[in-house]
């Protein structure tokens, strides 16, 4: 059995679109199709139903999926086992919702590096609702992210947050934005709530998409409008990419911390939250 295939329905679980699996975990719809139909051979059973209403779990679907996430954890947890910590004593697994990494991985994990420097990091990039699931059930022990999914077992501390600004290739003022060419993002539901507020005109778009990365790689490749990250905006205009659109509302999306409720008061988390938070704020 192979960890994609594992990886892939997992994230079909939470998706419940082959399409949306594709684009998050970057690759083709029929590598999904392949790897599910890889997946329900070893098993002998199908696992998912597709229609045109989407996609479902089947009874076998939903009796194997905390089999599937157990198996992911123990993979996790045997290849730590095998590379070793060098000279740490211990591992600390951290979640990072995948716009905060972006160009700003090393700003992190030396952030993090810095509130413990006797533990080995492993870092990765994951959505909101998976990262939650993941600090429940053991397999992370912190995760930075966007939207909290409430649980007996989370504790949740707020760490600041980003801000999303409009950047253009053809406009530079909001009178000036087109429907047709705006790529509407939706980075997480209370960006969204915000966006449809403000930006009422702008609340359907041609093409949409949930990474700030993948929008940027549409306005260059495409043209058109759209909401970045600031730091993204400001790199964009350097290398002449983009302009910032004016008058055009800036969009705050707060940044939440999940760790597990019996480790809220163990040192190590709290110097690693009090860390991102100063990273956040602009503080040493």
């Amino acid at each position: 059995m192979n960890t994609e295939w594992i990886e892939t329905f997992l994230d079909l679980c939470e998706t419940r679109s082959f399409n949306r699996t594709a684009g998050r975990l970057g690759v083709t719809q029929s590598t999904v199709s392949g790897r599910v139909r890889a997946l329900e051979q070893a098993l002998g059973c199908r696992l998912l139903e597709r229609s045109r209403a989407g996609t479902e779990l089947t009874t076998e679907g939903l009796r194997f999926e905390p089999h599937a996430r157990a198996l992911r954890l123990a993979w996790t947890a045997a290849g730590q086992a095998v590379r070793g910590t060098g000279g740490q004593a211990v591992t600390m697994r951290i979640g990072i919702q995948h716009d905060l990494l972006g160009d700003r991985v090393a700003d992190w994990v030396a952030a993090l590096q810095g509130a413990v420097p006797d533990t080995a990091l492993y870092v990765e990039a994951d959505y909101s609702a998976q990262m939650c699931a993941d600090v429940r059930d053991g397999a992370l022990d912190l995760a930075i992210h966007y939207t909290p999914k409430p649980h007996p077992d989370l504790h949740f501390e707020s760490l600041g947050e980003m801000s999303y600004v409009m950047v253009s290739t053809e406009a530079e003022a909001l009178s000036e934005v087109r429907p047709e060419s705006y790529i509407l993002a939706n980075y997480a539901p209370a960006f969204s709530t915000t966006h449809a507020e403000r930006l009422p005109m702008l609340s359907v778009g041609a093409v949409s998409s949930g990474q700030n990365a993948v929008i940027r790689g549409l306005l260059v490749a495409l043209g058109g409008s759209a909401y970045v990250l600031r730091q993204t905006a400001l790199e964009m205009e350097r290398l002449g990419q983009a302009r910032r659109v004016a008058r055009a509302p800036v969009i705050p999306q707060p940044v939440h911390a999940a760790v597990h409720l019996k480790n809220r008061h163990r040192g190590a988390h709290r110097r690693s939250l009090r860390a991102l938070k100063a990273l956040l704020e602009g503080r040493p």
